[in-house]
């Protein structure tokens, strides 16, 4: 099986695939769905991961405390 994720909607008398859902096809079914305007094909794609993408650095030095002004009178 092979598996595709659509494009645009399609739906038929028993189905229906909504812009964005990955569908499991028999390969030569698959390819031909996969002409990159109905549907592409799902390849092995690297999972994202909230740590990797958005982690903030880490650090060893502290932040200085801000100093303030003193008024006067």
């Amino acid at each position: 099986m092979a598996q595709i994720r659509m494009l645009v909607s399609v739906a038929g008398a028993d189905f229906v695939w909504e812009p964005g859902q990955v569908v499991d096809l028999p390969g030569a079914e698959a390819a031909k769905w996969a002409d990159g305007q109905r549907a592409v094909m799902v390849r092995g794609e690297p999972v994202e991961t909230p740590e990797a993408s958005r982690a903030a650095p880490e650090t060893t030095t502290r932040a200085r405390p801000r100093r303030t002004a003193v008024r006067k009178g």
